[in-house]
């Protein structure tokens, strides 16, 4: 069983381990990070930053644990308010727990908290559309497809298409 919160500062070390465990891993799907980021003070600047971000009602960074240890993170990014109430979604999961549901029931468990304490509206996903795993993970979770968004984001230095994925608050469907 899986459990998220909110990361902690005292996080850090735990995060740091699956970064190094995962660097190759997480590269394949995520821009280039600096060396610093590998560091126990990188993961604390890291952290510092989600925790302002919570504050400032900007982001939300969430951990996975199992067994009370860090297994992934999950990400409330980009939050927009008034006329929206929207954000973006991403996660991570620990290269040897893929496959075994941890991840798509984590992203159920910030989609409820994202509807029902931070009462967004909708949430977004872009997804590499060679990256099945992650769209079903979506799709399990209340998602649907919505197009592709063509060369968005640059990962390993370059642009790539995305597969876009939403869910909408079931409190707010007309």
């Amino acid at each position: 069983m899986i459990a998220v919160r909110l990361v902690k500062e005292q996080d850090a070390a735990d995060l740091l381990s699956l970064e190094l465990r995962n660097k190759e891993f997480f590269q394949l799907y995520t821009g280039k990070r600096e060396e610093h980021f590998y560091t126990l003070d990188g993961q604390k600047e890291r952290i510092d930053r989600a925790i302002a971000s919570a504050a400032d009602d900007t982001g939300y960074y969430f951990v996975i644990l199992m067994d009370e240890n860090i297994i992934g993170i999950v990400m409330l990014s980009e939050v927009v308010r008034w006329n929206l109430q929207s954000c973006w979604i991403g996660y991570f999961l620990d290269k040897d727990q893929n496959g075994k549901g941890y991840m798509t029931e984590a992203v159920r468990q910030v989609v409820a908290i994202a509807f029902d304490e931070l009462e967004f509206h909708r949430l977004e996903a872009g997804v590499m559309p060679h990256n099945i795993g992650s769209i079903k993970v979506l799709l399990k979770a209340g998602f649907h497809k919505e197009g592709i968004a063509k060369q968005n984001v640059k990962i390993n230095g370059k642009w790539q298409d995305h597969q876009t994925l939403a869910i909408i608050n079931p409190r707010d469907l007309i």
